[in-house]
């Protein structure tokens, strides 16, 4: 008869208490290693774990606002207009009538609004108005003292002079002039209140407090409580999280990629960040406050070196170098990616002053195709 083979020390099956002295063997040996490998693995660990959770929310708040209607905007400013040396209504016609676009974000500068103590001047926001409800748009209005492009805060000469205690007066009238004023417009869907107004490392501005934000809150939603109420947050960043008071109804915010980096490398530096970042942090702002966020200011605009004092001074070779016609359709493709359904495009004066002054259509072109080629894939 042949003898069973005897199964070796190797095969035999480990009882529960060798294998709980393995892992403590194991257990044993890690904490062995120097202090280094045992924080990199430890922070590896984390590093894992944390960007597992924020893509997991990202892809949360993507399929749950993917079938939403994508609307893409854009922000119109006569004064940045009439910096490029054009005639903003026709600027705006062609915004409309060539491009496409019917959702606008529109400012109200106070500066322009009331260039003399007590007198209201709204003559060319209401051209910008008919305008667009002609051509059955909408109009998300900037009210407040920061309103988009430098200085920033755009406050008239006559209240410079004057302590806190009373331009901030002066300030709330004018801000209740301009929300009755425009309050039963038919295009008016909402009102962007003081653009990114925490942002402290940028723009000219007297005060950052957020007594005068929650005041200033407060003003516009006792004169028109059912409109929506925006306040915003610069490039979408964690520091800037949607959390205290006020608490708006919808949340906004802008993506920057590529811009001059005066501060560090003093080159033109792109942001490594993937579009499913901003995704985890519209999905993460959703989840801490129950409310949505939209892309305020999509970077569809050169930025150039300080030397050269502005767009307009630098050369196209230059101003391509940040953003040029090849870089519209991936631009606006990486705002769609982000899960955001609204984006308003930055920058579109620009395209048509390169077009109309510089004889160069490449930007005014591409935005025309890819807008047109996104309505396409809508239907």
């Amino acid at each position: 008869m042949k003898k069973k083979p005897t199964k070796s020390a190797k095969n035999k099956p480990r009882s529960l208490s060798g294998i709980i002295s393995i892992s403590n063997k194991k257990l044993q040996n890690f904490w062995r290693k120097g202090i280094w490998q045992r924080l990199i693995i430890a922070l590896s660990v984390f590093v894992l774990l944390l960007t597992s959770s924020m893509y997991s929310i990202a892809q949360w708040y993507i399929n749950k606002h993917k079938n939403e209607p994508l609307v893409i905007g854009a922000t119109f400013i006569p004064n940045y207009a009439r910096y490029f040396e054009l005639d903003p209504k026709e600027a705006l016609s062609a915004m409309i009538n060539d491009l496409g676009i019917r959702d606008f974000r529109l400012v109200s500068y106070w500066s322009n609004g009331e260039p003399e103590r007590d007198k209201y001047d709204f003559e060319e926001l209401d051209w910008q108005f008919d305008m667009i409800e002609e051509a059955g748009g909408s109009v998300s209005l900037a009210i407040g003292l920061r309103q988009p492009r430098w200085p920033e805060c755009h406050m008239p000469h006559w209240a410079e002079s004057l302590p806190k205690s009373e331009w901030t007066v002066e300030l709330e009238e004018y801000i209740a002039a301009t929300v009755h004023k425009y309050k039963d417009r038919e295009s008016l869907i909402s009102y962007q209140l003081e653009n990114e107004y925490l942002l402290e490392v940028f723009g000219d501005c007297p005060d950052h407090s957020r007594e005068r934000l929650v005041k200033e809150f407060n003003l516009v939603k006792s004169i028109d409580p059912e409109r929506t109420l925006i306040t915003s947050r610069s490039n979408n960043a964690v520091p800037s999280w949607p959390m205290g008071e006020p608490r708006s109804d919808i949340n906004a915010a802008s993506i920057y990629k590529r811009v001059w980096d005066g501060t560090v490398t003093k080159r033109y530096f792109e942001y490594p960040v993937p579009a499913w970042f901003y995704a985890f942090l519209a999905g993460g702002a959703e989840l801490t406050t129950g409310r949505n966020t939209f892309i305020h200011e999509l970077q569809t605009e050169g930025w150039t070196p300080p030397g050269f004092g502005g767009l307009k001074d630098a050369p196209i070779s230059e101003q391509d170098k940040s953003f040029s016609a090849k870089d519209v359709s991936p631009r606006i493709d990486y705002g769609i990616a982000t899960g955001m359904r609204r984006m308003d495009l930055w920058g579109v004066e620009w395209y048509y002053y390169r077009m109309v002054k510089l004889n160069d259509p490449s930007l005014w072109n591409a935005t025309k195709a890819k807008l047109i080629e996104v309505r396409n894939s809508e239907i």
